[in-house]
């Protein structure tokens, strides 16, 4: 959306869970302006006269909360209008609504419907969150295969989230062969938009010579971007890393500030290995690549990525 006005980004990352043992991540991305009250009343004029496009941000903005207050019950009403006149972002935003029972009652079959809608429209966003679906097995029959159809679609263009899914899937051999190579390939291709969860996932694999060469300096280097844009698994990885000296000099006193920034960025793993590094006990590395397991819900260890778009 263009706009004189600086743009804002929120990233909010949210779980809901996934089978085989990983939790799949719901990040949800609005990309727009900032509105004050009296731009939204205006924009709420045009939706109440029928425009599609108008009622899709007046969705926006309930769900946000931006220019107006907060409201997923108005935020559900405005998407359907939305989604009721085949605008795909409304589309893909109700279905996101239904799978977290937010201002509707929750309702797998629904996102699934209003997911597939999308994403036969060709809408990414909703092709990646349908893959999720999939693989969880929520709304649907579990499929990974079908799972890894859909990230295909939506990494087909140049989706960010879909290509660290199937980085995923090819690291864990769900719905594809077994394929460290792969999963590098995609991971790295994810990388390259400074997307932390891929960034993470793909430090992971050359910390583990995984599907590449055993590169310590690489890793570290991969975590600490992941870290800066905002993982707390790869903080809690870094915590590893200087708790036994892999990769970097051996130092507790860092390791427990780098458990301590990733234990207040929700990771449970980080504030164990606090407490174990504080008690003189083993701390827990848990990041395997193909462990299909996170160590933070802001993180990507083996976490499946869906996206909330609204466009």
């Amino acid at each position: 959306m263009e706009s004189s006005r600086a743009s804002v980004l929120l990233l909010v990352l949210l779980g809901f869970p996934c089978a085989v043992n990983c939790a799949a991540q719901t990040t949800v991305l609005f990309d727009q302006s900032s509105k004050p009250h009296g731009d939204f009343s205006r924009l709420r004029q045009k939706a109440e006269n029928g425009d599609p496009n108008a009622q899709f941000q007046v969705g926006v903005a309930y769900e946000t909360g931006l220019g107006t207050n907060q409201d997923y019950v108005e935020a559900a009403v405005w998407y359907r209008k939305a989604a009721d006149h085949g605008n795909p972002g409304a589309q893909n935003n109700l279905g996101w609504l239904y799978s977290r029972g937010f201002g509707v009652e929750q309702s797998d079959l629904e996102a699934m419907k209003w997911y597939l809608r999308a994403a036969e429209e060709g809408h990414p966003a909703a092709q990646n969150n349908l893959g999720a679906l999939y693989a969880a097995g929520r709304g649907v029959a579990q499929s990974d295969e079908a799972a890894v159809s859909w990230y295909r679609k939506a990494a087909a263009r140049e989706y960010v989230p879909a290509e660290t899914n199937l980085g995923l899937m090819y690291a864990t051999g769900r719905g594809v062969p077994l394929d460290g190579r792969e999963a590098v390939k995609w991971y790295g291709k994810a990388s390259k938009a400074g997307f932390a969860p891929a960034e993470f996932n793909l430090g992971l694999m050359y910390f583990h010579g995984t599907g590449v060469s055993q590169d310590l300096a690489e890793a570290i280097k991969l975590f600490r971007k992941a870290a800066e844009h905002g993982s707390a698994a790869a903080e809690n990885q870094l915590g590893f890393a200087y708790a036994l000296g892999e990769g970097v000099p051996h130092n507790e006193v860092v390791a427990a500030q780098w458990y301590r920034t990733a234990a207040e960025h929700g990771s449970d793993e980080a504030r164990r290995n606090l407490r174990a590094l504080e008690s003189g006990q083993a701390v827990s590395d848990g990041a395997s690549p193909a462990a299909g397991k996170s160590l933070a819900d802001s993180g990507a260890g083996g976490k499946l990525s869906t996206t909330h778009v609204p466009r």
